[in-house]
């Protein structure tokens, strides 16, 4: 096992932070159906959104203005989170916070290792994502249903739709918001290499594409689809996640880093000064070709 760990730069004051991160309102705004927190003894989240979410599964080991500590059991195995704060100076203060996990599968034991504990470094990708979201004024742009197999979501970008598309095509674009280097073969049975061609392994494959408004891509065992349409002024994407086995679990691993890496595409198209609110971190183990900003 391994310890993970992500940080995530927010525009906002610690205090605004710290109040994301303990009030159950907030909480059930951004991170999960139902939370109740009573400091300094109580903070517990879970329901549809939470994995393992049946019942609550953390234990509050120590909270004050700058960290939140709790052991959360997950596949039978007590795992340990920590949420740090720091506040950064600068035109305008912000927190850097950085979370670490233990107990989670590193590479490549994450991409074969059933249970929550795998899902652990994309669930916190998309929560951290909306965290960051919620406290500087925008709606968390998604959530994962551990659930349902039904793998779908909308979201509305306030920029032109062909640009959207740019942004999910052209390798530079694709790159910069993402940070995951790509490269591809616009056409129908086209390569869709994750990590460059000479990455080696087996790339994907584009089995359908619409310039300007729709591509699928077969990745073998699942066929990622989305679709880009005129709404008022703003871009309507919509993703689904359709083909897999499902007398197995969903795929939500590549689902929750799916519905983070949007999180990021529309804050790229909508922030004025764009700039990757993500601080790189060593996952133990993992590529520097897979080492993403999320």
């Amino acid at each position: 096992m391994a310890t993970l760990q992500k940080r995530i730069r927010i525009d906002a004051p610690r205090s605004a932070v710290h109040h994301a991160l303990t009030d159950p309102t907030a909480l059930r705004v951004w991170l999960a159906e139902h939370a109740e927190v009573d400091l300094p003894d109580r903070f517990q989240f879970w329901g549809r959104r939470t994995p393992d979410g049946d019942v609550p599964h953390q234990r509050l080991l120590h909270v004050d203005d700058s960290t939140l500590r709790f052991d959360w059991d997950l596949d039978g195995v007590t795992t340990n989170v920590d949420l740090a704060l720091a506040t950064e100076t600068g035109e305008r203060e912000s927190t850097l916070v950085t979370l670490t996990q233990t107990e989670v599968p590193g590479w490549p034991e994450m991409l074969t290792t059933p249970g929550s504990r795998s899902l652990m470094h994309t669930y916190w990708a998309l929560a951290l994502a909306n965290l960051a979201d919620h406290v500087e004024g925008r709606q968390p742009v998604a959530h994962c249903d551990f659930t349902s197999k039904e793998l779908r979501t909308e979201v509305l970008i306030d920029a032109d739709r062909q640009a959207v598309y740019e942004s999910l095509t052209e390798p530079e674009h694709f790159a910069r918001w993402s940070g995951v280097k790509v490269d591809v073969e616009l056409y129908p049975g086209g390569r869709w290499a994750m990590g460059g061609f000479e990455a080696g392994g087996y790339p994907a494959h584009i089995t359908a594409i619409e310039p300007g408004h729709s591509m699928s891509i077969d990745w073998g065992e699942m066929v990622q689809t989305w679709e880009l349409a005129d709404s008022g002024g703003r871009t309507r994407l919509t993703f689904v996640h359709s083909g897999f086995d499902e007398t197995q679990p969903a795929p939500y691993d590549g689902w929750l880093g799916l519905l983070g890496g949007l999180a990021e595409l529309r804050r790229y198209h909508e922030s004025k000064n764009w700039s990757p609110r993500w601080v790189e971190v060593k996952v133990d183990g993992l590529p520097d070709e897979l080492m993403t900003i999320n």
